[in-house]
């Protein structure tokens, strides 16, 4: 299952993290997002060698400002503490995969 990610544990979540990361940058309010959210989910249950995380833009707008999070869903792919993909909107598991070099 996705970790909620906040300012709080975002070091040690995903730029300590020995796994590569994927963010997901969501809100309640945003229907995409909703669309979006439970494929990220598979992703993260079939790919335990990878960390999944979800961040909340309404709950950590600095973390959202700090990645330039402009529209959402964004997904942000970080590895070794870099952010080394992103992705903008709705897209197919496929390519969830490939954005993480899965």
């Amino acid at each position: 299952m996705p970790v909620a990610i906040t300012k709080d544990n975002f070091e040690t979540e995903v730029l300590k993290s020995e796994k590569p990361v994927l963010i997901d940058f969501w809100a309640s309010w945003c229907g995409p997002c909703r669309m979006l959210s439970p494929v990220v989910d598979e992703v993260a249950e079939e790919h335990p060698e990878l960390k999944v995380g979800k961040i909340n833009v309404d709950d950590e707008s600095e973390l959202a400002m700090q990645f330039g999070v402009m529209s959402i869903p964004t997904l942000i792919y970080f590895e070794g503490g870099e952010a080394i993909e992103k992705s903008v909107g709705v897209i197919p598991k496929e390519n969830i995969l490939a954005l993480c070099r899965l």
